[in-house]
């Protein structure tokens, strides 16, 4: 990170400073001269010399306990909410708060750098490494590992900048309103992306409403010289243009979008190219990720990368060879046998749901392709839906048989909707199995898969398809090949 001493560090967190032997250090102690410059973790086992090891308290584990670890793994000082004693450390009431504000500080330390902000029912972390990528052609640039987009990881995100970063890009995820506006105080961003509002979570925010609420909280964080880049072809999104003293770039193949995409095409991997009109030019772009929902985070991407000053060739160039990062989203392997796996299985709602179900109609080629390529929907729960849970997923099983799946696997009790819903718009039930768990449908899958199928796997992250989808991914011919 950039290097900060513990007394700079005491001061922004509102903590004490205390010496070694757990005793306040006072404004002269040796102890405020400590620098920090490296690694900011909460794990003892990532620190390095000259790291700030914070020591949460969590539902499995007292951090406390390794800070002996992480004292002989190079940290110099510890954020701790009790006296301890063989290292320097910051004493606060609130370990959670306390890092927020030494994240603020790094922050501070950066004059030069450019945040942007990314939030979004579902797509943040998809467009969040798309957008890392893209501008890492220009500057150094920071980006969240995996889905670091909340109270801790936001803070572990900013720590990692460096004083040559000029690139931060933050993703933003939320369970409730005030969430994401707390977030915008830690990393305040210049640019704001905001992809859709869908039903993520609608269960723990009461309501699609509240979630608008939420996501517009990123909006109304930006200065009045930043950028809001807004999905033109969601109204619930297009309209937070008017919570925002921020200029509006709007997004999407809508005709009232500032950079618009046109004559969207897929390729046989169900991999989406297009042309994008913008301010700066037009040009044709190419993506290797595949799903057409990539087309509008694709915009956004482009729309933040001219704000920060990339020209539109370089940043076509870096969106046709930018490839996935973080996993289990769309990630596809291609087996020896010829079996085509696409583990989306993360995470899951009902708006990724049907993005994904019609990308695996994609990648299933035109209807005249001939026989032996066949498509799988392998399901699983979707959490946190709220009353609306159980309409939600017999739709989910409705737009499988709309899209033609070939075969549906519809695994947990919990996911039994998915192929009711499935049958009733017409599913022979020949095509449809209902399996109690993953060992169930990974028997399933080893004895039914055949060379040219295409499996999909999705479901809420607790559900554990994407270990299923791993699994299935592995096995040739019914054996596992370990690697």
């Amino acid at each position: 990170m950039i290097p900060l001493r513990l007394d700079h560090l005491a001061r922004a967190a509102g903590a004490v400073l205390m010496d070694a032997h757990g005793r306040p250090a006072g404004p002269d102690a040796p102890e405020g001269r400590v620098l920090v410059d490296g690694p900011v973790v909460t794990d003892s086992r990532e620190c390095r010399p000259g790291s700030l090891y914070v020591a949460r308290v969590g539902e499995q584990a007292d951090g406390h306990a390794f800070i002996g670890a992480a004292q002989e793994a190079g940290a110099v000082a510890a954020l701790t909410s009790r006296p301890v004693g063989g290292v320097a450390h910051l004493l606060t009431d609130d370990v959670q708060t306390a890092f927020g504000a030494i994240a603020r500080a790094v922050v501070d330390a950066a004059p030069d750098l450019t945040i942007v902000g990314i939030t979004g029912s579902s797509g943040k972390t998809s467009t969040k490494d798309l957008l890392a990528q893209v501008l890492r052609t220009g500057a150094e640039t920071v980006a969240p590992e995996g889905s670091y987009n909340g109270e801790i990881g936001v803070p572990l995100t900013v720590c990692r900048i460096t004083p040559t970063t000029r690139f931060l890009v933050a993703e933003m995820g939320s369970r409730g309103i005030g969430h994401i506006a707390y977030l915008t105080r830690i990393a305040p961003p210049r640019i704001g992306i905001v992809l859709n509002v869908g039903q993520a979570h609608v269960g723990e925010f009461g309501g699609r409403d509240n979630i608008a609420r939420a996501k517009a909280e990123l909006v109304a964080a930006l200065p009045a010289s930043g950028v809001a880049i807004l999905n033109a072809d969601d109204p619930a999104v297009a309209a937070m243009a008017t919570a925002t003293t921020a200029r509006v770039v709007l997004v999407g193949e809508s005709a009232a979008a500032n950079i618009r995409a046109e004559e969207v095409e897929l390729d046989e991997s169900g991999r989406p190219s297009f042309g994008v009109l913008s301010p700066a030019g037009t040009a044709q772009v190419r993506l290797r990720l595949h799903g057409r929902h990539h087309v509008g985070n694709a915009l956004s991407v482009i729309a933040a990368a001219l704000e920060c000053g990339l020209p539109l060739d370089d940043i076509v160039a870096a969106l046709a060879v930018a490839g996935p990062v973080s996993r289990w989203r769309m990630e596809v392997t291609e087996r020896a046998d010829g079996v085509t796996i696409v583990n989306d299985a993360y995470n899951a709602n009902p708006d990724s749901m049907r993005a994904a179900l019609r990308a695996l109609r994609a990648m299933k080629g035109p209807a005249d392709a001939g026989p032996g390529r066949r498509t799988w929907a392998v399901l699983g729960e979707m959490f946190e839906l709220g009353p609306d849970s159980h309409t939600e997923h017999q739709q989910v099983g409705a737009v499988a048989v709309a899209q033609d799946v070939d075969r549906l696997v519809v695994v947990g009790a919990g996911a039994g909707l998915i192929g009711d819903g499935a049958v009733a718009a017409g599913m022979p039930p020949a095509h449809l199995a209902r399996v109690p768990d993953t060992d169930a449908a990974y028997a399933l899958l080893t004895e039914n898969l055949r060379r040219g199928d295409v499996v999909l796997f999705k479901s809420s992250r607790d559900a554990g398809l994407r270990w299923l989808g791993d699994r299935v991914a592995e096995t040739v011919h019914g054996n596992e090949v370990r690697s």
